[in-house]
């Protein structure tokens, strides 16, 4: 533990025996009660995996926001288990149950039993900042230990440095605020947002041997990157409706690249941001509304893209405007096309199937989880929806047979001793039987990685 942490920890910890508070101190131990320390598991083929992750609450109902790298993507709701909550400097444990993600934020919902729910003061409960807090001004927040030390909330702060849009507007500042997904105010109280997770920082390892090798470092138990409280209470009642995250809007247009500053130039658009469209996926809204690829996309609904910096950031505006949408609803896009402007209505769908939600096998003999291939599997692989077979492995048993044999997570299986898979469910029967032929010394996979296709023989005895 460094320094600075070693004092806040000390500074609490005197303030809690101090006969006589400072108000921030008050403010202090007041917020305390919206901040939780969540602990859950993720259950694979062949064990459970305990995560620790830190938690905002935000209604009476004891709904807490979990932030978006709680969990991985392809995890399935299926595979979560056993969601504890523990009040800062506790271990007393209380159930909860997952609720979903919301795909617009990215926030993963749980709700608590409701013998906590007294215990717990919603984040709105306080007044906000008005605006921006200004450059300079000091935030401060809090981290939570780990269960070895009772979750125990140390305090602090730090000045804003920068206020960005990413493309949500966001405040950088010069230290470590808060936990990740924990919330932020200011010197009266007000909250000034929640913290998200940290950025990594580039650094330079020297030795005596060699010269100076770049390193990325990421603080995971701090972060100094706060998502504004403009930019989080309007999105707190994004409840999902299922665990799924269902409805999601879906466009059908992939690989958004924002407009490169020189082909701005030549269009005469300097003072314009664009998007523009790589691929578009046939039988999606995008294809069946005409869109094409190298449309540059230049106004949603009438509004012109934000000129927003780093470039990078645009795409990431357009595809979250989307997802502001229902399926069903219809947007104009002002789009470019061989120099000419025109608008172009697009009615919205439903998103295809997420990895989250595909069905999955796991073949003990093999050590090898298949899953469907996914309409996503066929962006990744380029590939059109009318060409699309085979199956994705989702999880390779480390020193199984299809792992000893070079198969990895996210291969494309195309092939089962020759015999081309064209559904899911005829891999699944090839592969049962497979499994259950204790006789047979081998299976031969046909799988495709990275544009590469390769043979692997899977010795079985």
């Amino acid at each position: 533990m460094n320094f600075r942490r070693c004092l806040s920890l000390l500074l609490v910890a005197v303030a809690g025996v101090t006969a006589v508070a400072t108000p921030l101190t008050d403010l202090f131990n007041e917020r305390l009660k919206s901040v939780v320390a969540v602990e859950f598991f993720v259950q694979d083929e062949l064990e459970r995996h305990p995560v620790g992750v830190q938690g905002t609450v935000i209604d009476t109902a004891g709904t807490i926001i979990l932030p978006p790298a709680s969990i991985l993507p392809a995890v399935s709701p299926g595979q979560l288990k056993d969601f504890k909550v523990y009040q800062p400097g506790s271990t007393d444990a209380a159930n909860a149950v997952y609720l979903g993600q919301d795909p617009l934020t990215g926030w993963h919902f749980i709700r608590v039993e409701e013998r906590l729910r007294s215990q717990l003061v919603p984040i709105t409960n306080y007044p906000a900042i008005k605006g921006d807090p200004a450059l300079s001004e000091e935030l401060w927040g809090i981290g939570l230990r780990n269960r070895d030390e009772s979750f125990m909330p140390y305090f602090l702060s730090g000045r804003v440095a920068l206020i960005t849009r990413l493309p949500q507007k966001t405040a950088i500042l010069g230290n470590e605020v808060a936990g990740p997904g924990l919330p932020v105010f200011n010197s009266t109280g007000q909250l000034a947002g929640i913290a998200q997770t940290s950025f990594g920082q580039s650094y330079l390892l020297f030795s005596r041997n060699q010269n100076g090798n770049p390193v990325l470092l990421v603080n995971v138990e701090e972060s100094s990157v706060v998502l504004l409280a403009d930019e989080v209470l309007p999105y707190l009642g994004r409840i999902p409706r299922s665990v799924t995250g269902r409805p999601i809007a879906w466009l059908g247009a992939y690989g958004l690249q924002p407009l490169d500053p020189e082909v701005a130039k030549l269009l005469k658009l300097e003072n314009q941001s664009g998007v523009v469209l790589s691929d578009i996926m046939e039988g999606s809204p995008a294809a069946a509304a005409g869109l094409k690829e190298r449309d540059i996309v230049l106004a949603l609904d009438g509004q012109p893209l934000p000129r927003l910096k780093p470039d990078h950031v645009v795409p990431g505006f357009f595809g979250q405007e989307i997802v502001r949408h229902q399926p069903g609803d219809t947007i104009a896009l002002t789009v470019l096309r061989d120099g000419n402007r025109q608008e172009i209505k697009v009615r919205l769908g439903d998103e295809p199937k997420l990895p989250r939600e595909a069905e999955r096998h796991y073949f003990e003999r093999l050590g090898l989880t298949v899953r469907e291939f996914l309409a996503s599997d066929g962006i990744t692989q380029r590939i059109k929806p009318s060409e699309q077979t085979g199956v994705i492995a989702q999880f390779v048993k480390p020193g199984g047979p299809v792992g000893t044999a070079g198969l990895q997570p996210d291969d494309w299986v195309r092939e089962i001793d020759g015999v081309e898979i064209k559904t899911y469910e005829q891999a699944l029967n090839q592969l049962h039987d497979i499994d259950a032929g204790k006789q047979r010394p081998e299976v031969v996979l046909l799988v495709s990685r990275g544009g590469e296709t390769s043979v692997l023989r899977v010795k079985l005895n």
